[in-house]
């Protein structure tokens, strides 16, 4: 587990101010390890630190209670998991998440800091050591993500869901599924992957990382084309778009006259999925994976042969 700043300041951007709770200490049984967190915000919340009990008590407190508290799962909530957990707060906005740049190490903690806390964190960042989400002497010491490949995913439709079944188990991906409600999203969706509910989707494009792959899949055509010509004009490491090859026609053509050249839109991979898998949402996402991973193998972003992908409308 690690501190996953892009998906934080995505949510900033959409929410305006989002508390960040996490989990800091373990003693005995819990529902999730220490480093796993959830982000709140007025009128939602993406994430999760267990579930049950303790995780409505912090959401609901998420910014009436800011620092560490620590959390009896039994005596205090009737959780029969007969630990205790202590949980860090943090209420951020875009001026607090600014402090946080360039950072890949990032320890807080009351008083002066420990020799300890310096020695582990020198560490991390000047050898590359790794480094685990732990307590040290009452300072709460997290890395940073470093996904090797982020991968955005815009729709929680049949094919975005999918897409999740089939990615998310895939070492060194990290997924942040975006979709427009939270009732567009599962019930259930895998740890690992970061949901992130946004009425309005242009506004989380600035906050991908430049050398992402994305995956465009929404319910709106309208929504498809104004998503490519953002992510045309913020840059990218791979985009997908699901369609057919009329249109991706009408696509092209439309993204010319917004101003972009042949060269740029030629980057936009469309139709996506291997034709021969079929067009089934998980043959689709099959496909994709390949394609992914071939991405991730030979660093290049020009992978789209149009002449195998399925036509999916």
């Amino acid at each position: 587990m690690a501190f996953d700043l892009n998906t934080l300041r995505a949510a900033v951007a959409v929410h305006d101010r989002v508390s960040r709770v996490v989990i800091a200490e373990v003693q005995g049984s819990s529902p999730r390890e220490v480093g796993a967190a959830m982000l709140v915000w007025d009128g939602g919340q993406s994430g999760t630190i267990g579930g049950g009990a303790l995780e409505y008590q912090a959401a609901q407190q998420a910014f009436a209670r800011e620092g560490f508290s620590r959390h009896p799962l039994g005596p205090e909530l009737g959780q029969c998991c007969g630990g205790a957990v202590t949980l860090l707060t943090e209420a951020y906005d875009a001026d607090r998440l600014a402090t946080l740049d360039g950072e890949t190490v990032i320890t807080r903690g009351p008083g002066e800091m420990p020799l300890a806390v310096k020695r582990l964190t020198t560490c991390a960042r000047n050898q590359g050591v790794d480094l685990r989400p732990r307590m040290v002497q009452g300072w709460f010491v997290e890395p940073v993500a470093q996904p090797t490949q982020p991968v955005w995913i815009w729709g929680a439709g049949h094919v975005g869901r999918a897409l999740i079944d089939v990615l998310h188990p895939i070492p060194g991906i990290e997924i942040t599924w975006v979709d427009t409600a939270p009732n567009r999203f599962p019930d259930s969706i895998p740890e690992r992957v970061n949901a992130l509910p946004a009425s309005d989707l242009l506004r989380v494009v600035p906050h991908a990382p430049q050398d992402a792959a994305h995956l465009i899949l929404t319910y709106s055509h309208a929504l498809d084309l104004s998503l490519c010509d953002a992510l045309l004009h913020h840059g990218f490491g791979f985009t997908g778009l699901i369609g057919s090859d009329t249109k991706w026609a009408r696509f092209s053509s439309r993204l010319r006259k917004m101003g972009h050249s042949d060269a740029q839109i030629s980057r936009i991979c469309c139709p996506i999925g291997q034709k021969s898998l079929g067009k089934h949402p998980q043959a689709i996402a099959v496909g994709v994976a390949a394609q992914l991973l071939t991405l991730a193998t030979t660093k290049s972003g020009a992978l789209c042969p149009t002449t195998s992908f399925a036509s999916t409308a």
